[in-house]
């Protein structure tokens, strides 16, 4: 009987009651993740206030390239709360409550209004809208002043009034947080995206809580100000009307690349950022005349393109990957040709790029010749590591990875088979793999986490201090060879499987010199994996803090002292103190609270000043006298909290 109604199941009721019809405020607010991906709570860049943000800022970015106001003013409150200002033309007071409440509206449909604009959906402000607690829209258009406030999308007030300010558009807003729990924006984010603008409008000023923003030099700011060890040779910029390239090679391994489109950082790339790396190698290898590998050219390279294009089309609405394939339609709305229809992405970047980065390799020979011989010395180093990791690769696809190292999920980042659903491109980009040690910490995750999106790798005992050592050591390695396969990074980004990757270890000393040795193997051979933030740290409690209350037991998770000290004071009297001493003791039913929406993941982060080899040098090197004298000083001795705790 039990089998039948489990194959029989009875029909849920589906009548006219059941059909609903959401206005446009209520269907963002219902399906969120349509609009702006992922909410969060602002700890990742990718989490949704950032986009509530930038869909505010690209449209001030729209009048800047349309030629109206050089200057934006943004404001943040207590992290919380957000006021954006530019001194562009102003929204059309008659259609000002429209363009923020009214989906499918807007001015950039018009291209004769908006060229070469990001935000084409008529979406942006409209989400940011819905979302937000508070928001207020301003717009000033010769001497008149017309200001709506909406309250979760719902209009509440609406004036007009003469003013004195400078034209323009002000927008407020407080995201939501029933939707954003607990969130908070974080400067370094935000200062980091606000580069990015000033990198590719030259004669931007951004003012960030007064703080101005501005960039002299485009792309070659960006790379300066994002490469972590020194070029091999001086920056080569190069540009012409809608595309900008700027370029070097540096003596880390891998590739690293910046894309943009009209502005957007278009952080999986696409058409654009592929067509820059086939043909900026083909060109090379051209100029040289030697049946030279792409691979080996492309090593080391650092390099960022922009391009300009009309009426582009991302495959998501946060735009983070241009599909674009055509520099611009045949006709615009009025049936007129544009003067790019015709032209795809991939001859626009090639072209350019044949004549341009040639020309400069004739004229600059003493660039041309350090570029030749870091590409002999690549070269040199593939072909004599060529035999150990032909049978590397053999042995990889030979090991029965999803039994004995990996767990693998169901739903990766690059996955050709997936649906291109919606709600599959957002699991997709929650697509993480937790790197672990030992059987029973690997246990608890796997039997904890999500099988659609999380993985789990399990290391056996320490992996090896890869500071120093070449490329071959990743072949060589059996456990390096095994995860290197895993995330299908050998060639590159391109076909990585899991957006994050998750060091998971025992928060002790030995935990602690794990995660530095995996950070140092990044950091050696995939530094790209951590600059474009795809490297994280598992933050796991230190203690359980419980209180029995009405029969059942009232639980705080603590991940500091100062949490455990304040639960106690909250569960008072005579809580239950539990010290976690590795992930091990922890219950695969405790796990999920850790590994599910609550997790707490510390992103490994570079900046400029980061210098790669000197911070490996000083960290992994040989054990010099000061680096003894740093632990030294810098030793900090915790208090023995086993004689609070009852295991």
């Amino acid at each position: 009987m039990e089998e039948n109604t489990l194959l029989n199941p009875t029909p849920v009721t589906y009548v006219e009651d059941n059909i609903r019809h959401l206005s446009d405020m209520e269907h963002v607010r219902t399906r969120p993740g349509m609009y702006i991906g992922r909410l969060g709570d602002g700890s990742q860049m990718e989490d949704g206030i950032y986009v509530l943000l930038k869909e505010i800022i690209d449209n001030c970015i729209d009048e800047f390239k349309m030629g109206a106001g050089k200057r934006i003013d943004i404001r943040v409150e207590e992290d919380l709360r957000v006021s954006v200002r530019d001194y562009g033309r102003g929204i059309p007071l008659g259609k000002l409550v429209e363009a923020v409440s009214v989906l499918n509206t807007g001015g950039k449909y018009d291209t004769k209004a908006f060229q070469k604009s990001v935000g084409l959906n008529g979406v942006g402000a409209k989400a940011v809208n819905a979302l937000s607690v508070q928001f207020i829209v301003r717009s000033v258009r010769d001497g008149q002043m017309r200001e709506a406030t909406f309250a979760r999308g719902n209009l509440v007030n609406d004036r007009t009034d003469s003013t004195t300010e400078e034209n323009g558009t002000y927008i407020f807003f407080e995201p939501d947080n029933t939707l954003f729990l607990n969130y908070r924006f974080r400067t370094e984010f935000i200062e980091s995206m606000l580069k990015n603008y000033t990198y590719l409008n030259a004669g931007l000023s951004i003012y960030y809580n007064g703080q101005r923003i501005v960039s002299r030099n485009g792309l070659v700011d960006l790379l300066n100000d994002n490469m972590t060890a020194a070029g091999l040779y001086p920056i080569v910029h190069l540009k012409a009307e809608d595309i900008e390239i700027a370029f070097t090679h540096s003596p880390q391994y891998g590739e690293e690349y910046y894309s943009f489109v009209n502005g957007q950082h278009t952080t999986q790339g696409g058409t654009h950022q592929s067509a820059f790396k086939e043909h900026i190698a083909r060109t090379i290898k051209e100029f040289y005349g030697k049946n030279t590998e792409f691979q080996d050219i492309r090593n080391g390279l650092v390099a960022a393109i922009a391009i300009n294009v009309i009426e582009p089309t991302f495959e998501s609405q946060t735009k983070i990957k241009l599909g674009s394939l055509s520099m611009a339609p045949e006709k615009d709305s009025e049936g007129q040709p544009y003067p790019l229809s015709g032209i795809s992405v991939n001859k626009f970047v090639g072209d350019f790029i044949k004549e341009n980065v040639d020309n400069f390799l004739h004229k600059h020979p003493e660039v041309a010749e350090v570029m030749h011989q870091h590409i002999l010395e690549s070269e040199k180093e593939r072909k004599a590591i060529a035999g150990v990791a032909k049978i590397a690769r053999e042995r990889a696809k030979k090991a029965n990875l999803h039994n004995r190292k990996l767990r693998d999920c169901r739903i990766h980042l690059n996955d050709p088979k997936a649906s291109n659903k919606k709600d599959e491109e957002d699991r997709r980009s929650d697509s993480a793999i937790f790197i672990t040690e030992g059987d029973s910490a690997s246990g608890s995750i796997t039997k904890s986490r999500d099988v659609n999106t999380q993985a789990v790798f399990s290391l056996r005992g320490k992996p090896l201090n890869t500071y120093g050592l070449t490329k071959k050591v990743v072949y060589e390695n059996e456990e390096f060879n095994l995860l290197q396969a895993a995330l299908n990074i050998e060639d590159g980004l391109d076909g990585l499987r899991y957006n994050k990757v998750i060091v998971a270890t025992d928060a002790d000393v030995d935990g602690m010199h794990i995660r530095l040795l995996m950070i140092t193997f990044f950091l050696q051979f995939f530094p790209e994996l951590i600059k474009k933030g795809h490297v994280y740290i598992l933050q796991t409690p230190l203690f359980r803090v419980r209180n029995r209350k009405k029969g059942a037991y009232e639980t705080i998770y603590c991940y500091s002292e100062e949490e455990r000290l304040a639960a106690i004071e909250k569960l008072s009297p005579n809580p239950e103190i539990t010290r976690f001493k590795g992930l091990g003791e922890i219950s695969p039913d405790e796990f999920k609270h850790f590994i599910g929406e609550s997790i707490r993941l510390e992103q490994v982060n570079l900046k400029r000043t980061d210098a790669v080899g000197d911070l490996l040098s000083f960290y992994m090197g040989k054990n010099t006298m000061e680096r003894q004298n740093f632990i030294i000083e810098n030793l900090v001795v915790e208090e023995d909290l086993t004689d609070h705790a009852e295991v």
